[in-house]
């Protein structure tokens, strides 16, 4: 038997998984063209690396498990970190400029929650773009990869329990099944399923949705992390207000004028990232809204010391050395997924996880600091070195035009909000049952696959979260606010499992 393969996305995981498969013969298909619609062009921090003098994997592992909420996998973590020099120096054969002194060293910074300098950066806070663009590049110029882009995944081709392709959608409304003896979902993450959220329109949980119609287990899918200060301007998606501006002193007021974290948190504004989110969101929750306030602290520096958030704030009417910057919490990370092996397999024969589409175990319940794109490139690099060595290209089958179902934008509309109030930054019982019902309907009488497909995805986190009776991480429950040891390991869930949950509480029992 032949085998060949397609990879589901043209992100950073992605590109990297081609790259190292060359001159292996692979099809990438990306929704978007390359570069536009991937969340890692967007990432502003690194690449976590023990590479320092003096830092050691053990230490990342370290750090790793503390920020994890006590569910991290420690061994697939500690291979990682030991795996993340190689694969740095991978990006830097590909041409990423990371930033380096005047001897030729690399630059590394420390971020929150981390003990060493250990973020490989290039210029500051351009890391995702440089990398991108570098790997775009060096894709375009590998004559073994093949990129279709403008072409949409709608479902995966199964026989029996083994997945063998794709069913995809171009532009022009034709379907094409691309058969291939193993398929790489490198799909992104789940922020468009809220309604405020850092992440752009492809990511909406398309390959949660099309690998748990397959088969394969989901783990880990309440744990969702937060920003806390995203700009509350209307925009979709929504800019951030970097975590520096606090850092020089800046406030956080609701309409009254009232800082409200002083009685949060004894380090108020600067508290961890996931109880400010939840201070921010219980103030608009109560309806007094939320600011960040930057008029005394920074003042008329602020063009000068913070140009892009300034930029924002000018496009949008807001001065910032004058008038309060309204802010929100925005969904900005999924610690969970496709529940995957030590190299990137799904719990289905043929389907492979990488990037923030899978659920690996090194996040846990709360990410660290650029282990995002360390964990994309290193098991997209394991992806790549578990499949066979002799491949030939995918089969592809031209199915017709298959004029797509138009969706309701007021339910999608309808769906993202009932996220951000019920599964979102602070969730209770009764809101996540009210959460099920809504996303049952839509699910069941959306009728456009995109719909639907939303509200299967949006499905799993809300169930994983109402089963989930503690708080932990990116999860918190109000009526469960504590941690309980018990419940100190990972969920894992299959559709129908879900299913279970949902006719639960459908039914009222």
């Amino acid at each position: 038997m032949t085998s060949s393969v397609v990879i589901v996305g043209g992100g950073l995981a992605g590109l990297f998984c081609a790259l190292k498969l060359a001159p292996r013969p692979v099809t990438v298909l990306a929704t978007s063209p390359l570069g536009e619609g991937a969340s890692s062009a967007w990432a502003q921090g690194g690449i976590a690396a023990a590479m320092a003098e003096g830092d050691t994997p053990e230490k990342h592992t370290a750090d790793t498990l503390a920020a994890g909420g006590g569910i991290v996998d420690e061994a697939i973590t500690l291979s990682m970190a030991r795996e993340a020099g190689d694969r740095v120096r991978d990006l830097l054969s590909f041409g990423v400029p990371f930033d380096k002194d005047l001897a030729g060293h690399l630059v590394q910074s420390r971020e929150a929650a981390h003990s060493e300098r250990r973020i490989v950066r290039v210029r500051g806070d351009m890391a995702g773009a440089a990398i991108m663009q570098a790997l775009i590049a060096a894709v375009r110029a590998t004559p073994s990869i093949t990129v279709l882009e403008g072409i949409t995944a709608e479902h995966l081709l199964t026989e029996g329990a083994k997945v063998i392709g794709v069913a995809a959608r171009d532009e022009s409304d034709r379907l094409t099944h691309y058969n291939a003896s193993d398929v790489v979902l490198a799909t992104g993450g789940i922020g468009h399923l809220y309604a405020m959220t850092t992440n752009p329109k492809e990511a909406c949980g398309n390959g949660i949705s099309m690998a748990a119609l397959a088969g394969a287990v989901i783990a880990d899918a309440e744990f969702v992390q937060f920003h806390p200060t995203a700009i509350a301007i209307g925009r979709d998606p929504a800019p951030l207000a970097t975590e520096a501006l606090r850092g020089e002193g800046a406030t956080l007021v609701n309409t009254a004028g009232k800082r409200f974290m002083l009685a949060l948190h004894k380090d108020a504004e600067l508290a961890p990232r996931d109880i400010v989110a939840r201070g921010v969101f219980a103030e608009i929750q109560a309806g007094r809204g939320a600011f960040l306030d930057c008029r005394s602290a920074i003042g008329e520096r602020f063009a000068e010391a913070f140009p892009t958030v300034y930029a924002t704030c000018q496009s949008a009417g807001i001065d910032p050395t004058k008038d309060l910057i309204p802010i929100a919490p925005a969904e900005h990370y999924h610690m969970g997924g496709v529940l995957t092996s030590s190299q990137g397999r799904s719990s289905c024969e043929g389907l492979w996880a990488i990037g923030e589409v899978a659920s690996t175990g090194v996040h846990g319940a709360n990410r660290l600091a650029s282990n995002s794109l360390l964990e994309a490139i290193v098991f997209a690099a394991r992806v790549a070195d578990a499949l066979p060595n002799a491949l030939s290209p995918v089969k592809v089958t031209e199915k017709g035009k298959a004029p797509a179902i138009p969706f309701d934008p007021d339910l999608v509309d309808m769906l993202r909000q009932t996220m951000t109030d019920h599964v979102g930054v602070i969730r209770t019982k009764t809101g996540l049952m009210t959460a099920i019902w809504t996303l049952a309907d839509i699910e069941a009488t959306g009728e456009a696959p995109e719909v639907t497909a939303m509200a299967r995805a949006a499905l799993f986190i809300a169930t994983a979260a109402y089963a989930r009776q503690e708080s932990r991480g990116g999860h918190y429950r109000s009526d469960y606010p504590e941690a309980n040891p018990a419940l100190a390991h990972r969920s894992k869930f299959t559709l129908d499992e879900v299913r279970a949950i949902i006719t639960t509480v459908l039914s009222g029992t």
